[in-house]
């Protein structure tokens, strides 16, 4: 198979392999660069490194050219909802049930699976299984999502969210009360220690900020607004179980008692970007689906 080779000038003397080649190959992220490292794709003077190795002048890299392996999917027509749409980005309206990516014997009827029966280009930096997608929100989370229909858009959304320049706002219908308008929860999360399937806050995990902003006040519940500032695997859900605030209908991280059988009350309201193009901010927002806003009717009633 065809390779690639690099030598290493002493201008990138005793830094890590990965930012090393992140300066190298500037046409690809960060993960794909990982992604190469670990299946040993790339060699260092003919032998395998971590990507915590200090190059040295003169290293020799190779990298073992990957051919785009065939799409083992079926496209599907799933009727998407899609809010936007030019050759770099797509902006989808994800419904309740929809898991996003295949994964865990699951390679039908996914987001993946409906956007390439809509779409002709995606990125492939991710990997063949996740082609466009740039961020995840739950199964049974609503809302919006970005998709990148290419590498310059894949590179360029990945870092905006890495460096939170992203707007992600949620509306979440939370159990009971606050006595203040505005909070913010600053709790690092890793997964959970007692159930592999779950996530908890954890001293050693990862860093994670939900801000909220009360929107309305019921009875015993609140619904709330929430910007996020990290991206972690179930924050919100496990930020507000975490204050004692647990999600409304979530079957993992909320009360034992389930209301309706949607799942969580959580819906990606509103997302903003730089376009990867031309540098212009765009945002989108979205309502709420009918099963939620149907049961915010019910509580105005009560």
């Amino acid at each position: 198979m065809p390779s690639q080779k690099l030598l290493i000038s002493s201008d990138l003397v005793n830094i890590r392999l990965d930012k090393a080649l992140a300066t190298l190959m500037p046409e690809k992220s960060r993960n794909n660069i990982l992604l190469l490292i670990k299946e040993g794709k790339i060699t260092i003077n003919g032998k395998i490194e971590k990507p915590s190795y200090l190059v040295k002048v003169n290293d020799e890299i190779e990298i073992e050219e990957i051919l785009a392996k065939p799409l083992d999917l079926k496209s599907e027509d799933l009727n998407l909802n899609i809010v936007y749409e030019d050759d770099y980005v797509a902006v989808i309206n994800k419904p309740k049930g929809m898991v996003v990516h295949p994964g865990a014997g699951i390679n039908e009827h996914t987001l993946v699976n409906g956007l390439l029966y809509e779409m002709d280009d995606l990125s492939e930096i991710n990997g063949v299984l996740r082609p466009g997608i740039v961020h995840r929100i739950d199964k049974d989370t609503t809302g919006l999502l970005m998709v990148a229909k290419n590498d310059i858009a894949m590179k360029s959304l990945t870092e905006q969210l890495k460096e939170h320049k992203c707007k992600r706002e949620y509306v979440a219908l939370v159990y009971g009360n606050f006595e203040n308008n505005l909070g913010r929860i600053n709790a690092p999360i890793k997964r959970s220690k007692l159930d592999r399937k779950k996530m908890a806050v954890d001293k050693d995990g990862k860093v994670a900020v939900t801000n909220f902003e009360v929107l309305k006040r019921f009875k015993d519940y609140t619904l709330v607004s929430c910007r996020l500032e990290t991206g972690r695997t179930h924050q919100i859900r496990v930020h507000f179980e975490y204050i004692g605030h647990p999600l409304v209908g979530d079957k993992v991280y909320g009360r034992r008692k389930i209301i309706g059988d949607q799942g969580q009350f959580l819906h990606a309201k509103t997302i903003g970007f730089y376009h990867p193009k031309d540098n212009k901010w765009m945002e989108f927002d979205s309502e709420l689906p009918k099963y939620f806003s149907d049961f915010l009717k019910e509580l105005e009633n009560e």
